[in-house]
This record gives structure tokens, C-alpha cells and sequence, in this order.
């Protein structure tokens, strides 16, 4: 299976490592298309679709964050932000945009090519498991699809992420730790705050369905049904 993957860089000789590390290491499997601005990177998301974006917070033009609310208003592509900036608001801020992850440059190209790689993973559905069901919710991994109630529910892949954790252990509770190392990854360096956010927009996505997600008052989130629902 093939990639297509957008690089909204500024720095020419960071597109060129970045497109050739990730060319080689995937045999040809990934494809990147490099954008030198911000401007042009929104011209190409208007104009085609992408399996992941790699954006810079800080571009000429239209800048990482903007990007990434355009991307999020035609989908739900995984973003990946490559920045130099640390700051932990910055970091909430872009989460609370819908990205996916961060990597802050000065960063490893294997650990940037390892988090693509999961990203893609995570976004086509290519992890293995059985059909998950619980009261109305049915979460198939291996396809990416939720349905609840019987009617399809769109989720970008980080709140597909928290179902799917919550729907594996359903009925207890997972602290905010626990669920920030399962839907972003043990080397996630933001705040735990970030849970309660994509919670909400969970719950949202669910609309009728969400009352099965609890919050546990100084303890986490869970997943609370009736029975003992196996996986089907």
C-alpha cells in the first residue's frame, strides 16, 4: 500500500532529508510532496488528498496552526507537527485543533518516521483486532469504523484511539496516563490535560450514545455498560 504524504517545511535542506529518509525507508512506499510555504501547502490541501501531513507550526504565509483547522474542516487526515516550539500552550493549542502529534526539532529522523508510520497504521485501520461492540457503540480496528446505534460515526483517529482503548477495557476505569499511552504513545510530552479534550469531542461525535463514557472524579474515564457484551 502506497502513501501519499504532505511536508509543509520551510527549511530546504529539512524537505530534502526528510523526503529521502522516509522515500528510502519505506522502499518507495511513501511518497512526499514538499511544500516550501504555508500558502502553497493550503493550495495543495484544497486541491488533493493526503494519507498524513507533516506541518511546521512556523511558516511563511499561512501558518502550521491555520493549516491544520483547514486540513480538519475536509477530514480527517492524520497531522503530525514538526516545530521548534516547546511551548506546552502551543502544544495544547494544536491538539485542541485536531492534530495528532508533535515532534520538536531538533528530532530524530527514526523517531519521526516511527510516529508516521503509527499514525498511518492508526488512521487505515491496518492494526489487528476483532469487532469490539458495547451497548450501541461497534468499533471494527481492523476496517477504522464506529457505528452507534446502527448509524455510522466519523472520528479522526485520536478519538477513535480513546473509543477503542475505552472499548477494550470497558467497564473500568483508565487513568489519564493510561489512556495518553495508549492513544498518543509512551513518549507523548504533553499534559494529561489533553484527555479531557478529545473526551469531549468524543462525546460530541457520539451525541445520543456518549452517555456510556463516564468521567471518574480524580481518577480517569471509562467505559460503563450493562452486561458483560462480548467481542462479536
Amino acid at each position: 500500500m502506497g502513501y501519499t504524504i504532505l511536508l509543509a517545511e520551510d527549511e530546504p535542506a529539512m524537505r530534502e532529508v526528510v523526503a529521502d529518509y522516509f522515500t528510502e525507508k519505506s522502499g518507495g512506499a511513501m511518497t512526499v510532496v514538499a511544500a516550501p510555504d504555508g500558502d502553497a501547502a493550503l493550495a495543495l490541501i484544497e486541491q488533493r488528498a493526503f494519507d498524513l501531513l507533516l506541518l511546521d507550526v512556523m511558516l511563511p504565509g499561512t501558518d502550521g496552526f491555520a493549516l491544520c483547522r483547514a486540513a480538519r474542516q475536509r477530514g480527517d487526515v492524520p497531522i503530525l507537527f514538526v516545530t521548534a516550539r516547546e511551548d506546552e500552550q502551543d502544544k495544547l493549542h494544536g491538539y485542541g485543533l485536531g492534530a495528532d502529534d508533535y515532534v520538536v526539532k531538533p528530532f530524530s529522523l527514526a523517531v519521526l518516521y516511527a510516529k508516521a508510520q503509527a499514525l498511518l497504521r492508526r488512521a487505515k485501520g491496518l492494526t489487528q483486532g476483532d469487532m469490539l461492540a458495547a451497548g450501541a457503540l461497534v468499533l471494527d480496528p481492523a476496517r477504522g469504523t464506529v457505528t452507534a446505534g446502527g448509524q455510522p460515526v466519523a472520528l479522526p483517529p485520536k478519538e477513535f484511539a480513546l473509543l477503542r482503548a475505552l472499548m477494550e477495557r470497558k467497564n473500568r476505569v483508565l487513568t489519564r496516563d493510561e489512556l495518553l499511552n495508549l492513544a498518543w504513545g509512551w513518549d507523548f510530552d504533553g499534559t494529561d490535560r489533553v484527555v479531557d479534550s478529545h473526551i469531549k469531542k468524543l462525546r460530541k461525535a457520539l451525541g445520543a450514545h456518549a452517555g456510556c463514557i463516564k468521567t471518574v472524579v480524580k481518577q480517569g474515564h471509562k467505559l460503563e455498560v450493562d452486561g458483560d457484551e462480548k467481542q462479536a
